[in-house]
């Protein structure tokens, strides 16, 4: 799925906020928000190579290296290529409005920067809780599948739903309306919007993937500004784009190797994921790297524990751990619908994975004793997974394991009113609830057991166990949920019992997708002709608005519309991160 968000550096080199290609650019870009004291690189980029005579760049009428107070480094023909730059890295501004022009013959650029304060700490700590690829008809259907449903009420509420503030979030990036994981994520965690496949960099013409102008990290932020613990937890690689989104700085967010470096150089207390062979040096069997680096020794040396398994988990907690390396499984952990009823995936091979509710619980266990406070990220990520696999129950059962993540972060934080907890996706997917199968109306076609409007009955899913997942979803009336991006694919109407929902295979030519004939096979089994194009074989996101709940010092910020680098500044001001220029 991630090769569909790589772009070539050809084509990313066009992409520069939007302007043509012939114009100055300037990073940040136009209506930046930075906070005070915060560190970023300044960048100008000037088309066909001009020398540092033919230009001229200013900053509310100075000199940049006046309002920076450090000097500027201009390259002509930077890497060869056909433009000029004028750098500044690791740049920082005190608050206030800034207005930068660049000026190259008769053509003049202009962005403005807003730089807000954030002195005054309300929060001792924050949660983040981010469900990747989470739409608003996940949490209906975890709703109604974890609470249950009578004569148009829920039997209950989600805990995710019982929080005091409410905002809608605009997910877009600089260059496309629908965005990627990688600077979604990154929007949350630096306050900077970039373009698809970038981590903490706006997306300039460099060649090299980790030299593009950075933005200081959120978990950066606290670990350089704070005595703050920090803490990262998924159920995905940890390498991958939302955990990643917390210490990274590359245009391609596939740079794993890389990415585990820069884990290594920001070393956030508690690390919590899957992806352990990008960890290991290159002479150890499974390894993925290409160095003989071992992370797993440099960590243990850094004074972490390791935990492979949740037993070993458990054990670190109640031995009184406060750095935890935690890999369970060398790809993405299973996620609940697996863990807890189909015992597919790689549950054989790794039996004593944690899940997205256990690691949580661990870490704010491991974090909470910090007289600083704690800055704690917990993914959601195959939400968004199996949403790509159109697999719906997966999706929602994942929803559930969040909302069970989260009561436990609300239990923790309790009535102190110390404790800001936000519950946000990074992007949305085409998904709707559109009625009920029931099996018991009469027809042959996976459309004749369609019931909809007064005839979408309610589910009549298994009892709940203690958790409040269904123990049977293969029953007779059953939600219908349907996704508006799809290739040539077959609907059975059921859940994939037999593990994740392959929804397209390669045809004969090699090139194009073709529905998986296995699904297919089914008596009710409806064929579809794709909406997408040809090479894709899933599902893709989705543009529309997000739904942010929150909770704590700082949620009533959250209201009306924002966007996606809003909660960022939010998170920012509730821990008084911002301060004077270093």
């Amino acid at each position: 799925m991630q090769a569909r968000y790589l772009l070539t550096m050809a084509v990313a080199a066009t992409f520069v906020t939007g302007l043509p290609a012939t114009a100055q650019t300037i990073y940040p870009i136009d209506r930046a928000e930075i906070l005070e004291g915060s560190r970023f690189d300044f960048k100008v980029e000037f088309p066909n190579a001009p020398t540092s005579a033919d230009v001229n760049v200013t900053i509310n009428g100075k000199a940049p290296a006046e309002i920076f107070g450090k000097a500027t480094n201009f390259i002509q023909s930077e890497e060869g290529q056909k433009h000029s730059a004028l750098w500044l890295r690791g740049a920082s501004l005190p608050a206030g409005r800034y207005v930068v022009e660049a000026t190259q013959g008769a053509n003049k650029s202009a962005v403005n920067w807003e730089v807000f304060p954030a002195a005054e700490r309300r929060a001792k700590n924050v949660i983040l809780f981010i469900g990747d690829g989470m739409t608003v008809a996940n949490r209906t259907a975890a709703r109604i599948l974890s609470k249950g449903w009578k004569e148009g009420k829920y039997a209950g509420e989600l805990a995710m739903d019982d929080m005091s503030n409410m905002a809608l979030i605009s997910t877009s990036g600089t260059d496309s309306i629908v965005t990627d994981s990688a600077n979604a994520a990154s929007a949350y965690t630096t306050g900077h919007k970039s373009c698809v496949n970038a981590l903490g960099v706006y997306c300039a013409r460099n060649a090299l993937t980790l030299d593009h102008p950075k933005v200081e990290t959120i978990a950066e932020l606290a670990k350089r500004r704070t005595g703050m613990s920090v803490g990262v937890v998924t159920n995905s690689e940890i390498e991958d784009a939302t955990p990643a989104s917390m210490v990274s700085h590359t245009r391609r967010r596939s740079d794993f190797n890389d990415i585990v470096d820069m884990f290594y150089a920001v070393k956030p207390d508690v690390i919590m994921g899957g992806g352990s062979p990008n960890f290991l040096s290159k002479v150890t069997p499974g390894s993925k790297r290409t160095d003989e680096q071992d992370f797993i020794a440099k960590f243990k040396e850094a004074g972490y524990t390791l935990a492979t398994t949740k037993t070993e988990m458990n054990a670190a907690v109640a031995g009184g751990s406060k750095k935890l390396l935690g890999l369970y499984n060398t790809g993405n952990i299973d996620g609940a619908f697996d863990l807890r009823l189909a015992k597919k995936g790689t549950i054989s091979k790794f039996p004593d994975q944690p899940d997205v509710v256990e690691q949580t619980k661990a870490a704010i266990d491991m974090l909470k004793d910090n007289p600083e406070g704690f800055l704690l990220m917990v993914e959601s990520a195959r939400i968004d997974k199996y949403s790509h696999s159109l697999d719906w129950e997966r999706s929602v059962f994942d929803t559930i394991m969040l909302d069970n993540a989260v009561k436990a972060a609300k239990d923790f934080a309790g009535d102190r009113n110390d404790t800001l907890i936000i519950v946000v996706p990074d992007h949305s997917h085409p998904m709707s609830i559109i009625g009920t199968y029931d099996d018991s109306r009469p027809g042959q076609l996976l459309r004749d057991k369609l019931g909809v409007y007064n005839e979408s009955l309610p589910p009549n899913y298994g009892p709940l166990d203690a958790e409040g997942y269904p123990t049977d979803v293969n029953t007779s009336r059953r939600l219908a949920i349907a996704y508006g991006s799809y290739p040539d694919t077959c609907d059975t109407g059921r859940p994939f019992m037999d593990g994740e929902r392959v929804p397209a295979v390669k045809g004969p030519d090699g090139k194009t997708n073709i529905a998986n004939d296995k699904d297919c096979a089914g008596p009710l089994a409806a064929r579809k002709a794709g909406n997408l194009p040809f090479d894709a074989n899933s599902g893709v996101h989705a543009a529309d608005d997000v739904i942010l709940t929150a909770m704590g010092p700082g949620a009533e910020k959250f209201r009306g519309h924002k966007p996606n680098t809003f909660v960022f500044r939010v998170m920012a001001e509730s821990l008084a991160l911002g301060g004077k220029q270093d």
